[in-house]
């Protein structure tokens, strides 16, 4: 069966895994239990079980889209200051060098460069969120960089190539968090949040494909857009899963608060 492309929040740094007593199951925080209990759901709630997932992390970027070709990689524990225990977690998923290969294939028949590597692990915007949704860690996964010019005219006509995908069984998945401003108190993000929170969604949920791209592509024009995201590597993912949605329905898949600032999720088809 076909399978949608994804939104996803993947919260802060190790947060749903930081009780050193078990390590490596989620941990009840009040604060990210919703968000916890939707991404627990979201395998559950596709089609079908997808054959592979096609990850793009905000924490990955290279000049060109750059294709994780690794048979089974480790994990890239790139956060800081944070309990040692989250330093020792583990997920053990599978690459697919196959579907990376397709992947790469249909990027370039895109017109976009590509290139591949096959050393560096999952970074924590892939292995944590997942180690949420699927802990057995038992369905192969392929990364995809972000392009660090972060063009999102670029990353949505990536997403685009790779629609084809979708048919075929793979998932995919932009993992990043639709408000990501981290240095400002929750008494000053509230306001500007909701406002911005409110432009992204009536512009991601447009019901007209076309309209849609060109809104989510002119995002930094929404209100409270560089307050949101001072820096839009964690809004790029979106991009990608804009344009792998084609011309299907976007549907509000999550939509909850993190220290009072609102969080969605996005799913297209």
């Amino acid at each position: 069966m076909k399978q949608p492309s994804l939104y996803i929040p993947h919260g802060g740094g190790p947060c749903f895994f930081m009780d050193p007593a078990d390590p490596n199951r989620p941990a009840s925080d009040p604060m990210w239990q919703s968000m916890q209990d939707y991404l627990a759901q979201m395998i559950e709630r596709l089609p079908e079980r997808p054959r592979a997932m096609l990850i793009v992390s905000a924490h990955w970027e290279e000049p060109d889209f750059t294709v994780h070709k690794g048979d089974r990689p480790d994990l890239l524990f790139d956060y800081y200051n944070f309990p040692p225990h989250t330093y020792s977690l583990s997920w053990n998923a599978p690459g697919a060098p196959e579907l990376a290969d397709r992947v790469a294939h249909l990027l370039s028949e895109g017109g976009f460069p590509v290139a591949d590597e096959r050393e560096r692990g999952w970074d924590h915007g892939v292995f944590i969120p997942m180690k949420v949704a699927r802990p057995q860690a038992d369905i192969p996964v392929v990364q995809l960089s972000l392009r660090h010019d972060l063009d999102p005219t670029a990353h949505i006509a990536a997403g685009r190539a790779l629609e084809p995908l979708r048919d075929e069984g793979v998932v995919i998945i932009g993992s990043g968090m639709s408000f990501h401003n981290m240095r400002v108190q929750d008494s000053q993000a509230r306001t500007p949040s909701l406002l911005w929170h409110a432009a992204l969604n009536d512009a991601v949920m447009d019901d007209d494909p076309q309209r849609r791209s060109a809104r989510v592509a002119a995002w930094d024009q929404l209100p409270e857009a560089r307050f949101a995201h001072p820096r839009e590597e964690h809004l790029l993912p979106l991009m990608v899963a804009v344009g792998a949605g084609g011309s299907d329905p976007a549907w509000l898949d999550y939509d909850d608060a993190v220290r009072g600032w609102p969080v969605s999720a996005y799913r297209f088809g």
